[in-house]
């Protein structure tokens, strides 16, 4: 099976994916009566399992309802040693350099990744160990957060797959690395 390593989030027009103080309010901003995902469940339809980092897991973990994922989450931590009992059986702790995670993750059987996270993406970009991004850009200029990209050890190139506007302002492009 193919594997693939996926990016599939949200930006402001200046590259930051949380606000100064960590906040992701500006991402609904935008009023969106239909409650459009935006391709997020065609998205999710072609992913095994989803591989984020601590930050990322501890927002979703503070986030109101349900549990948001039915996929096996994989958490990337150097900082962690274990998971809060109540999520040991929604999250697994990896640990390892990427491309020994990535291994664990394929030799249980999930080979289509969905990363997430602003340090876990851009570790993973270091590494080029990232097959496509989708970048849903929302009209919003945040002078500073949690930027998307970070210094990179040689540049990636990428082949625009796709370009889709939601809500008449969201400008949402989906990118496959050139290999």
């Amino acid at each position: 099976m193919e594997k693939r390593n996926m990016v599939f989030i949200g930006a402001s027009l200046d590259g930051y994916i949380a606000d100064r103080n960590g906040g992701l309010n500006w991402l609904t901003a935008i009023p969106n009566p239909e409650q459009s995902d935006m391709g997020y469940t065609e998205f999710m339809a072609q992913v095994d399992a989803l591989v984020m980092g601590r930050k990322t897991f501890e927002t979703v973990c503070g986030f109101e309802g349900d549990w948001p994922y039915a996929k096996p989450i994989f958490i990337v931590s150097r900082t962690l040693d274990t998971i809060a009992e109540e999520y040991r059986d929604k999250a697994e702790l990896v640990k390892g350099s990427l491309v020994q995670i990535l291994e664990k993750i394929y030799n249980k059987g999930y080979h289509r990744l969905y990363i997430d996270g602003g340090v876990t993406i851009q570790n993973f970009l270091k590494e080029d160990l990232i097959d496509e991004i989708t970048i849903t850009t929302i009209p919003i200029v945040l002078g500073g957060g949690s930027a998307l990209f970070s210094v990179l050890p040689k540049e990636l190139e990428f082949t625009l797959v796709e370009s889709k506007i939601f809500l008449n302002q969201l400008v949402q492009n989906h990118y496959r690395r050139k290999r």
